[in-house]
């Protein structure tokens, strides 16, 4: 990877991964829609609307590899769903391809498959459940990154990233946290593994808690470093101050689960 594009450059990911990946490749371009703050004078941005093809061939012009993380970030509604996290994702794998990209990671969320109840334990070949439109948007991206790969050539990595923090605050976070160091991990690796063609990674780090089977990612050499477990005390401390929710605590997704929910509640069905 000579140059990399990061979208998504003033998110709350975008905004670490500014520190983290800092001289990893030797030409990083960051875009969003509004220049973040906190850009120092050697980081290189480009303001671009995800929605406009024309403004994303530009982007992705003379790219090596993409680590989209750009669009909504949590449940909208379905029209800024639609034109940020649909027709943004197609316009950055349309143009990728036509620009000649060679990889693309695509962040995608544990919120495509949030309607797994806890109990249970999933790999990645299982089929989705998203739990709100924002969960839709990145089993769509997921969908679209298995086209490109397959039709296209391009090299996919999709990441259903879990919590992205410093720490685990409360229980379910114990078992999707994952660490910004370990998200860089799994960055590289799908931006550089010689071997990968087509994968989806769940985005956790070493939680003895994990609902995750993370085989796929361990093969290509993925070794967390962070661990939940040494912030449990905390989070369950913190986690008896929250109210109960009936919904949210039986499945993965937690409020975003129960968040306009108006089905029958059935345990057994689930």
């Amino acid at each position: 990877m000579q140059t990399v594009l990061v979208t998504g450059a003033a998110g709350g990911i975008g905004t670490r991964l500014r520190k983290l990946l800092d001289g990893v490749y030797p030409n990083i371009r960051w875009s969003d829609i509004r220049r973040p703050a906190g850009l120092t004078k050697r980081q290189t941005f480009v303001e671009a609307d995800l929605a406009d093809l024309a403004q994303v061939e530009k982007l992705v012009k003379g790219v090596d590899g993409i680590v989209h993380l750009g669009g909504e970030s949590v449940e909208q509604s379905w029209d800024r769903i639609l034109r940020a996290n649909i027709v943004g994702c197609y316009n950055l794998f349309e143009a990728a391809r036509r620009k000649k990209v060679k990889r693309v990671v695509f962040a995608s969320s544990n919120h495509a498959v949030g309607f797994y109840p806890r109990q249970r334990k999933i790999g990645t070949d299982e089929p989705v459940r998203p739990d709100s439109r924002y969960g839709v948007s990145k089993a769509f991206g997921e969908a679209l990154g298995a086209l490109y790969a397959y039709k296209h050539g391009l090299r996919v990595t999709c990441i259903r990233i879990g919590n992205f923090a410093d720490a685990p605050i409360d229980q379910r976070r114990l078992a999707i946290w994952i660490s910004p160091e370990d998200l860089m991990q799994l960055i590289r690796i799908g931006l550089e593994h010689p071997d990968l063609h087509h994968e989806i990674f769940f985005g956790g780090s070493d939680n003895a808690r994990s609902w995750w089977d993370n085989e796929a990612a361990f093969r290509y050499g993925y070794r967390p470093t962070g661990r939940a477990e040494n912030f449990a005390a905390a989070a369950l401390k913190a986690q008896k101050k929250l109210p109960p929710d009936r919904i949210g605590d039986w499945y993965q997704g937690g409020p975003f689960c129960s968040d306009e929910y108006d089905s029958g509640f059935d345990p057994a069905a689930s």
